[in-house]
């Protein structure tokens, strides 16, 4: 592995346990940098917890739910794998991602190969999007995430319009996802996609503030061809205290690779 989110999310085995179900433990390290506001993004624990999930079975994720239990500060963590059910295509794998000693992420996923081919349905076409260098490096707000500063991501430059004070009024976030020093995107770096766009909801008159995410699901629907992701974020019912937000992320040749869906408490101040 090379690059910067490799290293931010390299995994350590620990220990493996074979009882009735397999136990298998991982240490890492929350880093520095990819967080907002102190706390780590949730794409980026979740890229954490999926290395050591798909390290325990040997397959890459297919589709990972993680339910977030509290904020995340740089620091140690371990990743408890219990592997449920391996099989010939398919394993079924839980995890807890815990810092120092407390339960902060836990997640259930299936790991197993792509299997290209076969019957094929398509009703929505790749978001489309102004050229890469057309678009905004990221908003021009007084205070930018540290996240970002690891990602070359550009926003559409319709939807980038709430950072100076004139949100659209629909809640819908589109732009380019690269990594900033160049590293090729695979499955993790997917799983961090799904979650590095600003809210769709700030295209809102709700206050744009720290949108802290309940439970988030990510489909990985095929392998990324080289080069820039595009991406789609919408909301489409906020209310009694929650949001919902779906994503579609489409690769360099316009093929469907990503599909995320999270629900997340209204925006409030960072604690």
């Amino acid at each position: 592995m090379t690059g910067r989110f490799a290293t931010a999310t390299a995994v350590t085995l620990l220990e493996r346990d074979v009882r009735n179900v397999e136990t298998v433990r991982y240490g890492a390290e929350v880093h520095d940098g990819w967080d907002i506001g102190g706390n780590a993004n949730g794409g980026y624990l979740l890229a954490i917890a999926g290395r050591a999930m798909a390290d325990a079975v040997g397959r890459p994720p297919l589709t990972i739910t993680a339910h977030y239990l509290r904020p995340a500060p740089p620091g140690p963590c371990t990743v408890d794998v219990d592997i449920i059910r391996s099989g010939r295509r398919l394993a079924t794998v839980s995890a807890t991602l815990s810092m120092a000693g407390v339960p902060t992420l836990q997640l259930l996923g299936t790991f197993g190969d792509q299997q290209p081919g076969g019957p094929m349905l398509q009703q929505v076409d790749p978001v489309e999007l102004p050229p890469f260098d057309e678009c905004p490096l990221r908003p021009q707000t007084a205070e930018v995430p540290a996240l970002m500063a690891n990602l070359d991501s550009r926003i559409h430059p319709d939807d980038g319009t709430y950072a100076l004070g004139h949100p659209t009024g629909t809640p819908l976030i589109r732009g380019w996802f690269a990594h900033a020093d160049g590293e090729p995107i695979d499955a993790y770096s997917l799983l961090l996609a799904a979650d590095a766009f600003p809210p769709p909801v700030f295209n809102t008159d709700v206050p744009v503030a720290w949108v802290p995410t309940i439970e988030l699901t990510v489909h990985i629907r095929g392998v990324p061809s080289p080069g820039p992701l595009r991406c789609s974020f919408r909301s489409r019912f906020i209310h009694d205290g929650l949001l919902d937000e779906d994503g579609e992320i489409w690769d360099s040749s316009g093929a469907l690779v990503c599909q995320s869906r999270q629900l997340s408490l209204m925006p409030r101040p960072p604690e």
